[in-house]
């Protein structure tokens, strides 16, 4: 796509706002989202893989953003996202060096929420994931969308919003179910 969809002016720029259009559906997504990473996530896939709220990898996974090594630029959003999920110093080092680092560093940076070894990945990931699913959706869709909220400026945040879900939480059937499982000492059924 370099040659035909990334020559510059207005090709780049409807590539990059395709792009970031793709990004931005996931970040902005109302049910959490997670990254599984098996093998090579760099350039795009690194970049949507930073979008989600989560990211777990096999330990032989690889890792690199290569803009450096392409010349080319990478949109004030994007780089704004990686600083939010290793942090400016490491931010910086991984589009400086455009360097390819493994699994563990990216553990180690804050990109993973878990590395697991090749031959227990899926396991580790399908357990994690029916962990989630196992909680009150309201209870997600509530914590979800302050997450949402807080990557917004403070004169753009729908605080009214978040505090709806919140209460809805409160009047649900799940909180009641929730409050019976937690005093009967059992697995809650969440509707």
């Amino acid at each position: 796509q370099f040659d035909t969809q990334r020559t510059g002016g207005d090709a780049a720029n409807t590539y990059n706002q395709a792009s970031e259009a793709g990004y931005a559906a996931v970040l902005d997504c109302p049910k959490p989202t997670l990254a599984k990473i098996r093998g090579i996530c760099m350039g795009g896939g690194l970049g949507l893989a930073i979008n989600c709220d989560m990211r777990m990898a096999s330990a032989d996974s690889k890792f690199r953003m290569p803009a450096g090594r392409l010349g080319l630029g990478y949109a004030f959003e994007g780089i704004k996202r990686f600083t939010e999920v290793v942090g400016t110093a490491n931010t910086a080092d991984l589009f400086f060096s455009a360097r390819i680092f493994g699994a563990d560093e990216a553990l180690r940076i804050g990109l993973l929420k878990q590395m697991a070894p090749v031959e227990a990945f899926e396991e580790v990931v399908s357990a994690y994931v029916q962990m989630v699913c196992e909680n009150a959706p309201l209870t997600l869709a509530a914590a979800k969308r302050t997450l949402l909220e807080i990557r917004k400026n403070p004169h753009e945040q729908d605080l009214a919003g978040v505090q709806a879900m919140v209460d809805a939480c409160f009047t649900s059937e799940d909180y009641k179910e929730g409050r019976k499982a937690f005093a009967e000492k059992r697995t809650p059924q969440f509707q």
